[in-house]
């Protein structure tokens, strides 16, 4: 174990990038402390990526491993695409934190560990048999040891605090100390202390004292000798902020509401890690948004369905259990050909799986978890700022062609930030409709009619009439409809020709989506090929991948079904084809039968992210000669 335990001249070092995690029981606001050094760092004009990890349970016992709660974030000078295979930089606030951080931390790292909390009963809660400062554990790494809960306790002690309330700001002094490491700007800590707690001073005041005592006493003692500044990274000229994929998601919404000129309303029913979409949305009723927090799942569902009926752009918000309990009203959007977005953000599985950890398994279960034949558009986001646009983009889709889409994200874009170039409004899509409000055919007797499935020649859409409106009056269910009319039709025919109609309409669409994102370097034998949030780090590894002379092309999907139009192209022709997944491979699975090409599966299924690391090692092992299925495999795994 090393300790700088002797006074040094304060210098200054320049670096390109550094990776922080904060940990610690989830009593001890390691979100806050992350989330307000990310702030700091992007006033700071740095790029940035964070990763937040969530303890599953809502109160494990503190002190635990089931207990600990992380937030790792990536700074950097330059343009960045993950929040960092390995930190630089652990504060670990108590042994568990430790126990369950140690291994991610790079070798030679540096460890800032909270004292008071390494007494035997804590050492015993997480199942050490030595304090792992004594036992040789730490060999390698550069340990500071600071006694954070007494250090944040003395500087309150003339407040009018008492000792508890006190003890709970230790995460300011943690945040004070790694801001006068990295000369984080401290000034819009104290703003947000200000707004966030005004109305309790002595609350306020806790949290200036601890937040000063870290930063003077990193800039005081003697075990640190060095602070390090990291340049603010180039970026276009614009207005930025910092945003996570739930907030993003929710401004899309927004936004399109506002490009369709519909009034918004979201059905939902709480779930991890969807909620903070509701409570987001729940915030801006001044751009005509409704929001209805349902007793279930199934009522959320249907509410939005009804909402949809009644002219409203509609969306329903859940994880993966709740689009299987929305399946039915799924099922019958898709049969009256009504718009509704439901935004699925994934989440371990099955059935309850890791609430709080990432996956993307929910593919099989967007395309094809109906029932009967009930074809609908799937999208994916594939970064927290492109939530905001794939939320417009699905909304453009199930209102242009009367249709039920999906809208992907994951637990990893759901609660990740990275900074964001507000768009241009002008730039955004016009997406408004035309309500049916005439009638648009005669019958028999050559009296003007309404008919409900009459569809538009070009997109294959049925009109939308908004109850009420006069010599308009329809029904709607789930009963099988005659074509143009829409009365109730059993006949074996027409059921045929309806599932036919209903599959060519989504087939249509395919004309209307753009060509796949693509990232090629000329002549290469590789392929990646992603969706969702394996973009970061699949991006992040061709580009190491090219420093070291493997050429390789990135080929990354937003829409799912249907697929790009210049998909079947763009895969044609390389020696190595690789598909990284958050699943056991779905989407690969669906291009080898598709294109019918030797696509390999990259699966990882550990509730977190890819690191560039595992892409590179699966494409070396197979460029080598080695079974890329196997190494991948073993790589992620």
């Amino acid at each position: 174990m090393t300790d700088t335990a002797d006074r040094v001249e304060n210098s200054v070092q320049t670096l390109e990038g550094v990776i922080i995690r904060f940990a610690g029981d989830s009593g001890d606001g390691m979100q806050l402390t992350g989330d307000r050094f990310t702030s700091a760092s992007a006033i700071a004009g740095n790029d940035l990526v964070t990763l937040p990890e969530f303890p599953a349970e809502i109160r494990a016992p503190q002190g635990t491993l089931a207990g600990v709660s992380a937030f790792q974030i990536h700074i950097s000078d330059h343009n960045i695409h993950t929040p960092g295979d390995e930190p630089d930089v652990l504060v670990a606030m108590n042994p568990a934190a430790l126990k369950s951080e140690l291994n991610r931390l790079k070798s030679g790292g540096t460890i800032i560990l909270n004292t008071d909390a390494f007494d035997m009963r804590n050492l015993e809660k997480c199942g050490y048999q030595m304090d792992p400062r004594e036992d040789g554990s730490l060999d390698g790494y550069i340990v500071h040891e600071v006694p954070m809960t007494k250090l944040t306790v003395d500087a309150t002690a003339d407040l009018d605090v008492k000792k508890r309330d006190a003890e709970r700001s230790k995460n300011f002094f943690a945040l004070g100390l790694v801001s006068w490491m990295y000369d984080r700007p401290l000034q819009p800590t104290f703003d947000w202390i200000e707004e966030k707690f005004g109305k309790n001073p002595a609350v306020v005041a806790s949290n200036n004292a601890a937040f000063k005592a870290g930063h003077a006493f990193g800039e005081t003692a003697e075990m640190f000798g060095d602070q390090y500044q990291v340049a603010s990274a180039p970026q276009k000229p614009g207005t930025y902020t910092n945003i996570t994929g739930n907030v993003a998601t929710a401004w899309g919404m927004v936004a399109a509401g506002q490009l369709s000129k519909l009034p918004v309303f979201l059905g939902s029913y709480p779930i991890t890690p969807a909620s903070d979409i509701l409570h987001e949305l729940s915030n801006h009723k001044n751009f005509g948004v409704r929001t209805f927090q349902a007793e279930d799942e199934i009522a959320g569902a249907g509410s939005a369905l009804g909402a949809a009926f009644g002219g409203h752009l509609a969306y329903t918000t859940t994880s993966g259990p709740g689009v299987s309990l929305k399946g039915e009203t799924i099922s019958l959007a898709a049969m009256i050909e009504l718009p509704l977005v439901i935004i699925d953000i994934q989440r371990g599985g099955p059935s309850t799986g890791l609430p709080t950890k990432t996956e993307a398994s929910d593919l099989f279960l967007a395309l094809y978890g109906r029932h009967g034949e009930s074809p609908m558009p799937v999208v994916a986001a594939y970064s927290p700022s492109n939530c905001f646009h794939m939320a417009i983009e699905a909304s453009r889709l199930a209102l242009k062609y009367r249709t039920p889409v999906i809208l992907l994200t994951d637990g990893y874009l759901a609660n990740g930030a990275e900074p964001w170039l507000l768009p241009d409004v002008s730039t955004l899509p016009d997406i408004s409709v035309d309500f049916a409000t005439t009638f648009n055919d005669t019958d028999a007797n050559g009296e003007p009619v309404f008919y409900p499935y009459k569809r538009d020649p070009e997109t294959m859409a049925r009109p939308w009439a908004i109850p009420g409106t006069p010599g308009l009056e329809h029904r709607v269910g789930g009963l099988e409809k005659a074509d143009i009319t829409g009365n109730v039709n059993y006949d074996p025919a027409n059921h045929g020709l309806m599932t036919e109609l209903r599959q060519a309409k989504l087939d249509g669409i395919a004309k209307d989506i753009p060509g796949a994102m693509v990232n090629s370097d000329g002549d290469a034998d590789v392929l990646l090929i992603g969706w969702g949030s394996t973009h970061g780090s699949i991006t992040a590894a061709v580009e190491q991948l090219r420093k070291e002379g493997t050429p390789a092309t990135h080929v990354h999907l937003t829409h799912l079904s249907p697929l790009h139009p210049d998909l079947g192209e763009l895969v044609q022709g390389y020696q190595h084809v690789i598909v990284p997944e958050l699943n056991k491979g779905q989407l690969v699975k669906i291009i080898r039968s598709e294109f019918l090409i030797d696509a390999k599966p990259l699966s990882k299924v550990m509730g977190l992210p890819f690191t560039a690391r595992e892409i590179i090692a699966a494409v070396n092992q197979a460029t080598s000669g080695a079974s890329s299925n196997g190494a991948a495999q073993n790589g992620a795994n």
